[in-house]
């Protein structure tokens, strides 16, 4: 079993910076490729950025890309994810999520997800 505890969400002015971190505990947290979802009310979750197991393959989704940085420190069981020039529309619940193997960016191949952590962007 893998937990994942979400932390560094806020409210911030648009424009402004925030990071998220997701500690893991319970398994070996290298074999895993780790990524962020989020979900705005009345939205559907929607994938945002995963890194896989060496930190040496990222992918973003279009609408951060340029603006938000995903990482990870394997000895600290940690993931990050950056976030810069901060957008209203980047309002949301954001998940932090794992999966044993290759990254990818279906939600529905992801079998852990900590509990989220609110975001909130004002103009």
């Amino acid at each position: 079993q893998v937990q994942l505890v979400e932390s560094g969400g806020g409210l911030v002015q648009a424009g402004g910076s925030l990071r998220l971190s997701c500690r893991t505990s319970g398994r070996t947290f290298s074999n895993y490729a780790m990524g962020w979802f989020r979900q705005a009310p009345g939205k559907e979750r929607e994938f945002v950025a995963v890194i896989g197991w060496s930190g040496g393959n990222t992918y973003y989704a279009d609408s951060v890309k340029g603006r938000f940085t995903i990482s990870r420190d394997n000895a600290k069981n940690t993931v990050y994810l950056q976030m810069n020039s901060l957008k209203p529309e980047d309002t949301a619940v954001y998940y932090c999520v794992a999966r044993r193997g290759i990254p990818t960016m279906g939600p529905y191949a992801y079998d852990y997800w900590g509990q989220g952590t609110q975001v909130t962007v004002s103009s």
